[in-house]
């Protein structure tokens, strides 16, 4: 397997700038691992929201996180704002991989990028369910 390298923006189809917080920086002097994992949620549910097809209060349909992974090229830190790149890489029939890359502000290659595995059930049985049409018509956009 070849090992891992970072990406340029164009890889990516939408973005969403995130604030970093004094708290995110570790004892090293930068963002600590886990929070990437934060932004990648952030960045995804934030844009499915912003779309309308994510309820998170009442939509009878919910993503649940079945497997996640993360390449780190450069470190981030307080006070950098950070724009995450998404892209949907599979779409399955209730499954969706997200494609996550995070670069510092201004910058043309990622710092890290990773992704997610959401199986999308339904709320009340936790059973996987076909992606509601509106779901996968805003995740087309981003194949």
């Amino acid at each position: 397997m070849p090992k891992p390298q970072p990406e340029p923006r164009s890889a990516y189809k939408v973005f969403r700038t995130i604030s970093t917080r004094w708290m995110d920086n570790d004892a090293y002097g930068h963002v600590n691992n886990v929070i990437y994992y934060s932004w990648f949620d952030t960045a995804v549910n934030a844009y499915l929201i912003e779309q309308g097809v994510l309820d998170i209060e009442h939509g009878g349909t919910i993503g649940l996180v079945i497997e996640t992974q993360c390449n780190y090229f450069e470190p981030l830190a307080f006070p950098q704002n950070v724009d995450a790149g998404i892209r949907v890489a599979r779409l399955g029939n209730s499954s969706v991989r997200y494609e996550v890359g995070l670069f510092a502000e201004g910058a043309s290659l990622t710092a890290a990028r990773g992704h997610f595995i959401h199986v999308y059930v339904d709320r009340a049985t936790r059973r996987p369910t076909p992606l509601p049409q509106p779901l996968k018509t805003v995740l087309e956009k981003l194949l």
